[in-house]
């Protein structure tokens, strides 16, 4: 398997299609199967995440893309984290410890971006619809 990246800080990525910090990293390129994304804090991607590859962020993951890979937010166990994203089509999504997959068989495009969290001790996926008041701020 190709290790895309663990861990990068300013000086050791070098790369254009990479930027991070000690809280975010924001990837500018679609992730391919076999490239793995393991990072401490949270990860912006712009660009897909295709089956095959795969996320692990102690925080949230947030896909300007389809997901359809493997996506692990919260991996230190933080339950609050989220994974959003254009399209939700994982071949497994987990937020902290719990795990969940896709149903079976096609899933509807609801034409806005979805968001993936824990609610009632349940992983929940929901269209995204930014609020009156957050588009203010």
């Amino acid at each position: 398997m190709d290790s895309l990246i663990k861990n990068p800080d300013r000086q050791a990525n070098g790369g254009e299609d990479t930027i991070g910090d000690e809280n975010t990293i924001l990837i500018k390129r679609t992730l391919r199967s076999g490239q793995r994304l393991h990072y401490d804090g949270n990860v912006v991607v712009m660009g897909d995440v295709n089956p095959g590859a795969e996320i692990v962020a102690s925080g949230n993951v947030i896909i300007m893309g389809q997901l359809r890979g493997v996506v692990h937010a919260g991996a230190s166990g933080n339950e609050k984290a989220i994974v959003m994203s254009f399209r939700l089509a994982p071949t497994q999504l987990r937020i902290a410890n719990h795990i969940t997959r896709p149903p079976d068989g096609d899933s509807p495009e609801t034409g806005h971006p979805e968001i993936a969290s824990i609610k009632n001790g349940v992983v929940t996926i929901e269209p995204f619809h930014a609020s009156a008041d957050r588009q203010h701020r």
